[in-house]
């Protein structure tokens, strides 16, 4: 008797010994790294309704699998959630599959300036998060969408404020949306929406205006003055007779000589021909260009022109006659560089 009690405990021992090698064995796997690749990090898209071989396929190509087995059965034990995740160099495949379980993504560092249409925009988001330029570019022009933010096709580009934002990869049309209209919101604050009623412009206007502005000048010393040339204009009706709005209109915003030709165009952005401000917004007019026409000095000035010396800063004038004198100038400085377009 007491010898099968010595070969049953015996059996037992070498079965837990077994066991416990296995065991080890098993969580050295779990903790082995997972990422093979030489850089100190790697970043995994894993796209909304993917499958678990998609993700494994995913982890395969970036070279951060390591035992596919050991994530499969791991991976299975909750539900891998749709992100941007950044795989760190050495990582095992427990942390992996707890970080995709957990959804921890890293965000998108997006920067977006410098657009004139919403489908630059579209364009610039699709390259950057999951959904496609099309669906954005949708969401943009969707008449329920305007009518819940309160604009239309022409001033839709208003809601967005040049900036550098942080967004999940996964971010809907919908949801990005909704993000610049808060944005927009805390933008045009009791101060700045003040401001603009003491220009006689609503926060739409204003930025209208502002992305005028922007088109005709990167010295940011000149803007206010030559946001108040505007502002005087259309206190006493006068057209605003801004270049930037013709170059819009004839899709023609890379050339630096505005003909008279150009100011026959049959266009609602035609400010020669059409008193006050255009229907919308020429471009995104950056923030520090819309508070340069609400906080426009007031000044007599009626005209400017850029200076001759192509400095890209500005000469202004009270009256048309002074105006032509630096015009005239401005245009020899062009014709001895042979710039006619």
């Amino acid at each position: 008797m007491a010898k099968r009690k010595r070969k049953w405990a015996t059996g037992a021992l070498v079965v837990a010994v077994i066991l416990a090698g296995a065991a080890y064995v098993g969580y050295r796997k779990l903790l082995a790294p997972a990422t093979l690749f030489a850089e100190e990090s790697r970043i995994l898209l894993v796209p909304t309704g993917a499958d678990l071989q998609t993700v494994v396929d995913s982890l395969r190509h970036l070279e951060a699998l390591g035992n596919e087995q050991v994530f499969r059965a791991m991976a299975k034990r909750g539900t891998v959630k749709p992100g941007r995740y950044r795989l760190k160099k050495g990582m095992s495949a427990r942390a992996i599959v707890r970080k995709l379980h957990a959804g921890e993504q890293e965000p998108v560092r997006l920067t977006f300036s410098n657009v004139d249409h919403l489908y630059e925009l579209a364009g610039r988001l699709g390259r950057a998060l999951e959904p496609d330029s099309a669906a954005f570019l949708q969401e943009f022009l969707d008449p329920e969408v305007q009518r819940e933010v309160g604009l239309d096709d022409a001033t839709m580009i208003s809601l967005f404020l040049p900036n550098t934002y942080e967004l999940w990869w996964t971010t809907s049309p919908g949801h990005f949306v909704e993000r610049m209209r808060q944005e927009h919101d805390t933008f045009w604050n009791e101060q700045r929406q003040a401001q603009a009623e003491a220009i006689g412009l609503t926060a739409t206007e204003a930025s209208t205006l502002a992305s005028i502005v922007q088109a005709e000048t990167v010295k940011m010393t000149d803007a206010p003055a030559i946001a108040r040339v505007y502002l005087n204009r259309l206190r006493i009706g006068m057209p605003l007779q801004a270049d930037p709005t013709l170059k819009f209109a004839l899709g023609l915003d890379t050339v630096r000589r505005v003909l008279h030709r150009d100011k026959e165009v049959d266009s609602p952005y035609n400010t020669y021909r059409n008193a006050g401000l255009p229907p919308g917004p020429i471009n995104m007019p950056e923030p520090r260009f819309i508070d340069a026409v609400l906080s426009a000095p007031k000044h007599e000035y009626l005209y400017f022109c850029a200076r001759s010396d192509l400095s890209g800063y500005s000469d202004f004038a009270r009256t048309y006659e002074q105006h032509l004198v630096n015009a005239r100038r401005y245009q020899k400085a062009l014709n001895a560089r042979m710039i006619y377009r």
